[in-house]
């Protein structure tokens, strides 16, 4: 492994040279498999003042600090080892808060760190910053290109780990300064990793609750299932990997000061989970074969490959919340969703 620090996934991410945005978007966007594209953003100016160390690259950001809004900093003690995580074993608090501060402030604490060697320092950890926002001027002198309508946000800290997660928008993460792991699980690994809590997270999508560079296999034994699926990706300076929705992945940083760039766009399953969570009270606790017999509905209206034209049968404009895709049918389904809930 390129960072030099053991890892149990030996499996890698495919990968491929950079591409150009009609590649990307004929190959690597709807294929619903997370591939890294090397060298992918070689030629920002971000990248090339990370080669020149990590005071260059402080400047470098301090840079546009000038009108842009402080950004929110995740801390953790040294003892976290860099892992943002619950407290303890109750699950209701978690080992870091969160502070308000400028840019120029977050790069001096890193680099004040990173010069005078400090073992273990406080993890700290910008938790993405959009750049229109924080880092005005960003997205003119570092373009991404890919058609991707997004801005960009930056995560920027020392070394620290981020819980294994998933996010319901396509994803391309790029690293500007400092090394990366990414450990990916595909979605139907989902019962092998022992999901946190729904409604109570660090950072919105629910996290896994094993750590994957060190799993407690006799407390979560099925999670040996998910490593066996895993893929890994080591990326450095310049590189990016894309993402696909509802992929869980567990992103490590290596070095003093890291410096990371995604871009999150077409937010299409966060309502699905949202009617996740309302079938947990609607249809879950029922007897099994009231469930059973829903599941047929579910099947045949949401879940078959035709499901899109259950309503045929029906002339088009009866068709209702059952019609093609539109916002008209949107706003029905709202309407709709509003008068059965507010129901007695």
């Amino acid at each position: 492994m390129m960072s030099g620090v053991p890892h149990p996934v030996t499996r890698l991410v495919p990968e491929r040279a950079a591409v150009d945005q009609e590649t990307f978007a004929r190959e690597v966007l709807n294929g619903f498999q997370p591939v890294v594209l090397r060298g992918q953003i070689a030629d920002w100016p971000a990248v090339a003042a990370g080669r020149d160390g990590d005071r260059a690259m402080a400047g470098y950001l301090a840079g546009f600090g000038s009108g842009g809004k402080p950004l929110e900093v995740l801390i953790a003690p040294p003892e976290a080892d860099g892992r943002f995580f619950y407290a303890d074993d109750t699950l209701t608090g978690f080992n870091f808060h969160r502070q308000h501060v400028p840019i120029g402030t977050l790069v001096a604490e890193l680099l004040r760190f990173a010069e005078t060697g400090a073992e273990r320092p406080h993890a700290l950890y910008a938790n993405a910053a959009t750049a229109p926002e924080h880092l005005p001027g960003w997205e003119d002198a570092n373009p991404l290109g890919l058609g991707v309508d997004a801005p960009a946000r930056l995560w920027i800290g020392n070394a620290t780990r981020v819980a294994t997660h998933y996010d319901t928008s396509i994803n391309i993460a790029c690293v500007v300064a400092g090394r990366r792991r990414f450990t990916l699980f595909p979605p139907e690994q989902l019962a092998n990793l022992y999901v946190g809590p729904l409604d109570n997270t660090m950072a919105g999508p629910p996290s896994s609750m094993v750590d994957p560079d060190a799993p407690d296999l006799e407390r979560y034994p099925r999670f040996a299932e998910a490593l066996a699926h895993a893929q890994v990706a080591e990326l450095g300076p310049g590189d990016a990997i894309f993402i696909p929705p509802i992929w869980w992945h567990h992103v490590r940083a290596f070095d003093r000061l890291n410096v990371l760039v995604n871009y999150w766009w077409e937010h299409r399953s966060g309502a699905a989970f949202i009617a996740l969570v309302h079938a947990i009270e609607a249809v879950r606790d029922l007897p099994v074969a009231e469930k059973v017999a829903w599941r047929s509905w579910y099947d045949h209206l949401v879940f078959a490959p035709d499901a899109a034209r259950a309503g045929d049968h029906l002339p088009v404009s009866a068709r209702g919340i059952l019609g093609a895709q539109s916002a008209e049918r949107t706003g029905k389904i709202r309407q709709f969703l509003i008068r059965m809930l507010q129901r007695p």
